[in-house]
């Protein structure tokens, strides 16, 4: 039987979700989003199953995306993700955003994504560092660059810069398709810098709903 799993990812300005049934992605969906998330995961991911004519019980494993971004954003989906797990009795397993990015492309390749007040995050270290003063030792023989200011970050370290090969949600379902079944702990946030306000006051979001 192909392995169903569902990954969601809420660490930036989105709401994005996909169903993988084994390598062939049956349902997607990307909103935009800088606010809202918690009371539109869990709607959002039930009209992917919907549409992928499936049901929670028919999952097997959890994918979700743990960051780097947004603090609030990625302790909605992690959140999520482990309640969803725990309930349903299926592993869940945390891909960074950098992993999501570079999965397909031939190393060495440096993932960012976007971080506040002009700074990026890099994959190298995991750190983050201003966008326009980027430390050179991050140049590399043959390096690509992926992600957020790709094209500016390969034209400062004198990389190529390449796009991601898939969308955010279907890289982390591929993910953890490959890793589900080694996985053993709950996934964690990867919070690079720490959080600079206090937690967010929307409700956490609703888990399951009963049919």
């Amino acid at each position: 039987m192909r392995p169903l799993i569902l990954a969601f990812d809420t660490s930036t300005a989105h709401c994005a979700a996909a169903l993988l049934s084994g390598d062939r992605v049956v349902a997607q969906r990307v909103e935009a989003m800088a606010r809202g998330q918690a009371e539109r995961l869990m709607p959002l991911l039930e009209e992917v199953l919907a549409e992928g004519c499936a049901t929670w019980t028919d999952l097997t494993a959890l994918g979700v995306g743990v960051g780097p971004g947004n603090f609030t954003g990625i302790r909605i989906a992690v959140s999520a993700a482990r309640g969803l797990a725990l309930g349903l009795d299926i592993p869940a397993v945390g891909v960074t955003g950098f992993e999501a990015l570079s999965l397909g492309i031939a190393k060495p390749v440096l993932a960012t994504l976007s971080g506040p007040s002009g700074q990026v995050y890099l994959s190298q270290g995991p750190k983050l560092v201003p966008l326009d003063a980027l430390p050179d030792i991050y140049a590399t023989p043959g390096l690509t660059c992926v992600g957020d200011h790709a094209d500016e970050v390969a034209a400062t370290l004198g990389a190529e810069a390449q796009s991601a090969i898939y969308p955010m949600a279907e890289a982390i379902a591929r993910l953890a398709a490959d890793r589900f079944d080694q996985t053993t702990e709950p996934p964690r946030p990867l919070y690079i810098r720490p959080p600079t306000a206090a937690p967010s006051s929307d409700p956490p979001p609703v888990l399951l709903h009963d049919t």
